[in-house]
């Protein structure tokens, strides 16, 4: 595999995962009908920022550590109570009788809050943690081998489909937002705390597994 086919390879792999049902695409979905198109930006950014961050541990040898069991328990845990209090909230707003206000808050906020929730919602993800250790440390090992260019092309390519795919997503939802009245966004809200619900039930779910097998 040369640098090209890191790349590449790196975009397509990361792009079919991107596309899988899971809590960051769930978020992605209420945060941008709620605040607008940037938070679909920002929550990718604060995604990225997370798995640089990641990358460079693994690159630095952090893997003999978050192999151990432990750390999956513990984020597990965590993040799955962590999924469940956001689902909660969601399906709280999608029951009220209120009218979802949409881009009401200061855009500083709207811009901040989901750079953050990009960063959590990975991170409470153990399995956003399982797919860095086998598929993801899999790709990292090669290119580690052709140094910082391969490194970089790797997590370039790997980045752009999450920018390409959530941005899709909110452009969708933004653009589509003049067909839809407060009883489709309160559906879709009830949708997202639903499924938010069921991530956290079954990470904390198989947590407790692992701990009591």
């Amino acid at each position: 595999m040369n640098l090209i086919g890191i790349f590449l390879s790196s975009l397509m792999v990361a792009f079919s995962g991107a596309i899988m049902p899971g809590p960051l695409l769930i978020v992605t979905i209420a945060q941008t009908a709620k605040k607008g198109i940037w938070s679909a930006v920002f929550l990718t950014i604060g995604h990225a920022i997370l798995e640089a961050t990641l990358i460079a541990g693994l690159a630095l040898g952090l893997i003999k550590l978050v192999q151990k069991e432990i750390i999956f328990i513990i984020v597990g845990l965590a993040g799955g109570a962590m999924l469940i209090w956001m689902g909660t909230m969601l399906a709280k707003s999608a029951l009220s009788r209120k009218d979802i206000a949409f881009l009401s808050v200061d855009k500083n906020r709207s811009r901040s809050s989901p750079l953050l929730s990009g960063i959590l919602v990975s991170l409470s993800n153990p399995y956003w943690i399982l797919w860095w250790l086998t598929i993801g440390l899999a790709y990292l090992i090669a290119a580690i081998k052709f140094g910082i260019a391969g490194i970089i092309l790797f997590f370039t390519g790997h980045i752009l489909a999450d920018f390409i795919w959530y941005g899709f997503v909110g452009f969708a939802i933004v653009t589509g937002r003049k067909f839809f009245n407060q009883m489709v966004f309160k559906v879709i809200f009830g949708i997202c705390g639903a499924f938010l619900l069921f991530w956290g039930g079954k990470f904390m779910f198989d947590a407790i597994r692992a701990i009591i097998k």
